[in-house]
């Protein structure tokens, strides 16, 4: 007798690339939730009231149309900005990001003793400035994840639009 994979209601359920994260994250020891890894075993109705956690790069491809109809939430430390959630199309926005935050990392850097330290994205010549004027030689490092700089930009030019 051949058993399909159980899927529990309302549960959460994972695109394979979020699953293979989270199953690390366990094997370091960390208790997560369970979670269903979304497969082609199980059909997409199965799923129907989960929250289906994926990358951004799932969404309006292929594998997420399979959930019609659906809603779609982001959680990003952008949701932060106003208008960032409209921007997206999404119909929820949550301000939540795997970044650490100014104080985060103004601690980290205090707590390592760090000498030098190199931004890569963000507010990354504020920090970098914000830092060499504290003594701890800081320089701003150009990387290719510049789409934080468009939601930046966005935002200041509504503002500008609405004052």
């Amino acid at each position: 007798m051949h058993s399909r994979p159980y899927v529990c209601p309302g549960c959460s359920s994972s695109h394979g690339a979020v699953e293979n994260i989270n199953q690390v994250i366990r094997d370091q020891g960390v208790e997560l939730n369970p979670t269903t890894l979304v497969s082609e075993e199980i059909p997409k109705k199965d799923f129907k009231g989960n929250l289906v956690i994926a990358p951004p790069s799932a969404l309006g491809s292929a594998w997420t149309k399979k959930f019609t109809p659906f809603s779609d939430g982001i959680a990003s430390g952008w949701m932060m900005i106003r208008g960032a959630r409209r921007r997206r199309s999404a119909d929820r926005g949550f301000v939540l990001s795997d970044h650490a935050d100014w104080e985060g990392l103004n601690t980290a850097i205090r707590e390592t003793g760090a000498e030098r330290v190199y931004a890569t994205h963000g507010y990354s010549a504020i920090f970098s400035r914000w830092l060499n004027e504290r003594g701890i030689e800081a320089a701003e490092v150009k990387t290719q994840f510049e789409g934080e700089l468009q939601e930046i930009n966005e935002s200041k030019a509504e503002e500008g639009q609405e004052s």
